[in-house]
């Protein structure tokens, strides 16, 4: 109930700020180009507070429904108008103010990303370590020849402090759809580096690869603990079978087993299944029958049996985790990429779902963000803030789709309006608008949908 109330709450605070500061920028533009603003509401429907302020009268308005939020002005194409105030009418602007005027929401979208992820380079970004673990034979990765230790310093040139910095090169160069290899930097334990080609052709965000590190072959690399129980969750199938602190598990099945991890991928790979586990107990081995439990995760059925092995030195979290930090004016630059870089890559990620790239899987709804939102605010104020960056960006990049009802659309129809020296008509606008609605009624049924199968999964 914690984790669901906390989704909640992340989630509002999270889309509230991206709507208000979308909004705000419709606002401030239109005062500066003399339009007088009616309304400024942070969501739809019933009003829960309300203020009106200012010379102009305007009404501000917090809703129930916390999903978006409109600017409204003075607009003769909506009520009647006198005659003193039509000069600051929205409908009465040069189109060059209108569409400034519509642009401003998603451009501040964009602006709230850098600012974002700038201060989440100055409060620090913690991260895996990109280091090499055990790499799957026949792979990209083995074919470039990677091996276990390395780590990753670059990709084609650009730095890579973390396992996401590598997710997010990769994907960006596997989204060109040109194939190819890349180049990528890697710095073995002596201190010596060397470039592999690595190819990825296979980079894609289809159906079951949306991690191109796990897709092109990679382990992440955790330190080889040995496979020594340390503790047993009372009735557990750890606890029914007999395993006791201090077994260290030599044998399952007819599989030798090498470390902690290599004991945690056998029994996952195997719920419900029973086989024999033979385990050294003060000096002497003995067997015993275990059945892992089955449980689901990610629409996947995995084996738990209960049972904790030895914790991380402070040298392995050192070679595991980092934390990225900078100075202002370093974060202020780091910001400005990394919100280049990541508003590029939705882009690519939008023409992919057109052109099939893409699986249409990838989209998500409220549902998904709202888990999201209280899975960031959980791990840490850094983590929330490069969250609520990464919708702010998604919010302003698909506002400036050419749809009629979003911005792009409006925007759309000035650039028509400035070409043939006329607006559209208001029947074409009409036709267009149920064109609109009808596509974002797609689409959100399509994200729900979407949210649910995971939500079941």
């Amino acid at each position: 109930m914690t984790e669901v109330l906390t989704s909640i709450a992340a989630f509002i605070v999270a889309i509230g700020v991206m709507v208000t500061v979308h909004e705000y920028g419709h606002y401030w533009v239109a005062r500066r180009c003399g339009v007088r603003v009616l309304r400024f509401s942070v969501g739809f429907g019933r009003a829960l507070w309300r203020r009106t302020l200012g010379r102009d009268g305007t009404e501000w308005v917090i809703a129930a429904l916390p999903l978006g939020g409109y600017v409204k002005m003075l607009d003769e194409r909506e009520a009647e108008v006198p005659a003193a105030e039509r000069h600051r009418a929205f409908n009465n602007q040069p189109v060059g103010r209108r569409a400034a005027i519509v642009a401003a929401g998603p451009a501040v979208n964009i602006l709230l990303a850098v600012v974002a992820y700038t201060a989440t380079f100055l409060i620090g970004v913690d991260g895996l370590v990109p280091r090499v673990g055990d790499v799957q034979a026949g792979s990209p990765a083995a074919e470039a020849g990677f091996e276990r230790g390395e780590r990753i310093t670059a990709v084609n040139g650009t730095a890579t402090a973390t396992w996401s910095d590598v997710r997010l090169s990769l994907l960006d160069h596997g989204l060109d759809g040109a194939g190819g290899s890349v180049a990528v930097t890697v710095e073995r334990d002596g201190g010596t580096t060397a470039t592999r080609r690595l190819d990825i052709g296979s980079v894609s965000l289809r159906e079951g690869e949306t991690d191109p590190v796990t897709t092109l072959g990679f382990e992440r690399w955790s330190p080889e603990l040995p496979a020594r129980v340390t503790d047993v969750v009372p009735d557990s199938p750890a606890a029914a079978a007999g395993l006791r602190p201090g077994d260290r598990v030599l044998r399952a099945g007819d599989t030798r087993i090498r470390d902690w991890a290599h004991w945690v991928e056998y029994v996952r790979a195997r719920p419900g299944e029973r086989f024999e586990v033979t385990v050294l107990r003060d000096g002497a081995e003995t067997t015993v029958a275990l059945t892992p439990a089955a449980e689901q995760a990610g629409g996947r059925e995995f084996g738990r049996i209960g049972a904790y092995g030895p914790g991380l030195t402070e040298a392995d979290r050192e070679r595991m985790f980092t934390t990225v930090r900078y100075g202002p004016l370093q974060a202020l630059g780091q910001g400005v990429v990394k919100t280049w870089d990541i508003t590029r890559l939705t882009v690519r990620v939008l023409v992919g779902l057109v052109t099939g790239e893409a699986a249409l899987s990838n989209i998500s709804g409220p549902i998904s963000i709202a888990q999201y939102a209280g899975q960031s605010a959980q791990i840490g104020l850094s983590t929330f803030i490069g969250f609520v960056a990464l919708i702010s960006v998604s919010i302003g990049i698909l506002n400036l789709l050419p749809i009629p009802v979003l911005d792009g659309g409006h925007l759309l129809y000035y650039a028509i309006e400035a070409v043939k020296g006329s607006p559209v008509s208001e029947r074409a606008q009409a036709f267009g608008q149920q064109i609109g609605i009808a596509m974002l009624v797609g689409l959100m049924s399509l994200a729900l949908y979407n949210d649910v199968v995971r939500l079941v999964q």
